[in-house]
């Protein structure tokens, strides 16, 4: 495996395909002089040797049986790196990429992925490529780009796998090309960690995989309806605030993902659940769409409720005039309703000689005639005024609460403002500048946004910080999310609290602080690289990954497999595939989609015999994964 990158992802990335896959990794990262700080990953090593450990000597005899034998010039562990600044040809053929099974290009910049993509394509048609693109339409193009070049350079194939390495698991995933955004990857986790109860969502072309988390019931309390499956057993204090972090220090006990029957029953009422509770077909995002969506106010919102009320209340007593004209004189009740307009804007004549009651009425309608001219004056302006600020940013309104304050508009912060719009939860965005490329997003969305630096006081006065429902920092800065999370616990105590951060460490220490200080407030660290590299992990070992579930500060792996690629599946019934803490079946995809269906059977019973030409869902952990696809997983029994 060959990962180029110049930020944390890179690290995280190599670190993940070693420590959990156990893959050669040769990584590409410019010199030590204009790299950014790495992030530390000691602590990710420690986990994944931990879940090692916990296989005990089967999964060591099973490795060394079928393990192989570093290549010419690697070193033992596993690891090479490469320092350069750019991966031209040159660097990609010294790092490999002729021989490699698949190749990651995570730099931060689009353009420089691409290049690097189409060079390594020409170099080895049959490489598994995975890319790192913000620009979601322009990935697609690129997909099916570089996918069909590998498909004319063998024929129309995508490879048979000879000398592919680590190619050859799943038929599909040779010589393949998965484009992916570490913004949407993290988008979800970020938006279901800023929000109590919402749903953490994998999606991905028609599949929509929905898991809610159940804190453990208290004296008398209901459990709630029963989900598809139980994904994962929470901490045993995780209905404990001060926990909800899922932080593993000494005393903890961490979460057990894909738990069996027994240990579901035996802790039943006391730890909570990660439960698939809903599955469902995926149209597309639930944003408002139409022509001029965003960028013509609707017509209610040219006009305040105040002056609404005001103009009511003038067509009323228009109304009531009218209709009195009408009882005094006896004329058409049209014919009164035009005198009594006639009047309004001082046009009729006079009612000279006429009765004392027509007089008076006269007199009322000009006076309400001397009324409404100010109040047309007024809609005039108002409306000129919101429409000449449609295409600026909008100011929290007054009597606004309950929302998430998010703090950063950048290529993460965006994301999730799009995620959290998708989920209907009201938003207050705070950016230091307008040309930040969320400040749009937001103008489009209709989302108020508070212009300033955040680390200044009154900034998140304005975003209405005392009455928000949580604070969501994203920004690219630690200190800066660190220092906005310190002042808005100063001002709420009781605040809920989600950081971006860069170091895992650093995270740890920053949560367990703010926990000690705030024990009855919500406090959660999250990194954005964290969250993504299992995914792009998965996507290197083949494109079935659908998509990745954290569950506190451990993850929950998606995919879709021909059963008749891996042992552990073919001939076996549902029940007899099920490994608890390893992998467990879904749904089977019939591939029949139509009527508003998905094609996937779910809920299958444990005697269903899963054949060699079924494609299944899955959830897996990155170590049943790494069972599943990697070289072990041909020769591996259960």
């Amino acid at each position: 495996m060959v990962v180029c990158g110049d930020d944390g992802l890179a690290h995280r990335l190599a670190a993940e395909l070693r420590g959990v896959y156990e893959e050669q990794v040769t990584l590409v990262v410019p010199p030590a002089d204009r790299a950014v700080r790495p992030p530390v990953v000691g602590r990710a090593r420690a986990v994944s040797a931990a879940l090692l450990d916990r296989v005990v000597s089967a999964a060591v005899s099973r490795a060394a049986g079928t393990g192989t034998a570093p290549a010419a010039g690697e070193p033992a562990g596993g690891e090479r790196t490469l320092e350069a600044v750019e991966p031209t040809e040159a660097v990609l053929a010294e790092a490999g990429v002729e021989r490699a099974a698949a190749l990651a290009l995570v730099y931060d910049d689009d353009e420089t992925n691409i290049r690097a993509a189409l060079t390594a394509r020409r170099l080895n048609p049959q490489l598994r490529l995975v890319l790192r693109l913000y620009n979601r339409r322009l990935g697609q193009h690129i997909e099916e780009l570089l996918d069909q070049a590998a498909a004319l350079a063998y024929g129309g194939t995508t490879g048979d796998g000879a000398g592919a390495g680590a190619g050859g698991r799943d038929g599909s995933g040779d010589a393949s090309t998965t484009v992916l955004s570490d913004a949407d990857t993290a988008a979800p986790a970020l938006a279901a960690a800023a929000v109590a109860g919402t749903t953490k969502v994998v999606q991905t072309d028609r599949l929509m995989l929905r898991a809610v988390e159940r804190l453990a019931p208290g004296p008398g309390e209901s459990t709630g309806p029963g989900g598809l499956a139980t994904l994962a057993l929470l901490s045993a204090n995780g209905n404990d605030p001060a926990f909800a972090d899922g932080s593993e220090s000494s005393g903890d006990q961490g979460p057990l993902l894909l738990p069996d029957a027994a240990a579901v029953r035996a802790a039943d009422g006391r730890r909570g659940s990660v439960v698939l509770e809903q599955v469902s077909y995926s149209a597309g995002p639930a944003l408002p769409a139409g022509r001029g969506v965003g960028v013509v106010a609707p017509f209610a919102s040219l006009f305040s409720r105040r002056l609404r009320w005001s103009l009511a209340g003038l067509v009323g007593c228009v109304l009531a005039l009218a209709v009195a004209l009408w009882v005094v004189t006896g004329i058409h009740p049209l014919g009164a309703l035009y005198l009594t307009l006639l009047d309004l804007f001082a046009i009729n004549d006079p009612a000279v000689g006429r009765s004392t009651e027509r007089q008076v009425l006269q007199l009322l309608t000009g006076l309400m005639g001397l009324l409404l001219l100010p109040v047309l004056l007024a809609a005039v302006l108002e409306a000129l005024g919101t429409l000449s600020g449609a295409g600026a940013v909008r100011r929290p309104p007054r009597g606004l609460g309950g929302h998430v304050v998010l703090l950063g508009l950048g290529k993460i912060g965006t994301r999730v403002l799009t995620r959290l719009r998708e989920l209907n939860i009201p938003v207050v965005c705070v950016e230091a500048g307008p040309e930040a490329r969320g400040v749009a997003v937001a103008r489009r969305l209709r989302v108020p946004v508070v212009l300033g630096d955040v680390t200044q006081e009154g900034v998140l006065e304005a975003a209405k910080i005392r009455r928000a429902h949580a604070l969501l920092a994203v920004t690219s800065s630690d200190t800066t999310n660190l220092e906005a999370a310190l002042y808005a616990r100063t001002l709420r105590p009781d605040l809920r609290v989600v950081l971006r951060l860069y170091d895992d460490d650093f995270a740890t220490a920053v949560y367990r602080t703010l926990r000690a200080a705030h024990p009855h407030a919500l406090t959660r660290s999250r990194s954005v690289s964290h969250l993504s590299a299992p995914s792009f992990a998965g996507a290197m070992m083949g494109r079935q990954i659908l998509g990745a579930i954290p569950v506190e500060r451990r993850v929950l792996l998606f995919a879709a497999l021909v059963a008749g690629d891996h042992a552990p599946l073919a001939g076996r019934t549902v029940g007899e595939a099920f490994r608890a803490g390893y992998w467990r079946v879904l749904a089977l995809d019939t591939g029949e989609e139509g009527r508003g269906g998905s094609g996937l059977v779910w809920e299958l019973p444990d005697t269903y015999v899963l054949r060699d030409e079924d494609r299944v869902v899955l959830a897996a952990t990155r170590r049943g994964l790494a069972e599943l696809l990697g070289r072990r997983g041909r020769g591996t029994g259960a």
